[in-house]
């Protein structure tokens, strides 16, 4: 197989590898079980939810979201990175001088 085909093969799959990754999910729990986060793969979030104790002090809910947000961003980029980075090296053609990047 040519290089340039197997670049378009790589890239299909790389494209592949997203859409899938819109249906990995991800939740992060703050650690009192009061706020759960749920977002795909791709740091699109999809739910949200609140315990109605965090409802009653605004400055302390937003405090949960920026941390258990930021937690699950956190993870999701690392499954993303992975995933994406996985398939990238799998398509990648053997060029001298570059395996000590693997």
């Amino acid at each position: 197989m040519g290089m340039m085909n197997k670049l378009k093969e790589t890239q299909l799959k790389v494209e592949a590898t997203k859409q899938r990754l819109n249906s990995v999910l991800i939740d992060e729990t703050s650690s009192d079980q009061k706020l759960k986060v749920t977002l795909t793969a791709n740091r699109t979030i999809k739910s949200i939810t609140i315990h109605n104790q965090l409802l009653q002090d605004k400055d302390m809910l937003e405090d949960y979201l920026i941390l258990t947000l930021n937690k699950a961003i956190e993870r999701a980029t690392i499954v993303n990175e992975t995933e994406l980075a996985a398939v990238a090296k799998e398509g990648m053609p053997n060029i001298p001088g570059l395996d000590m990047f693997k």
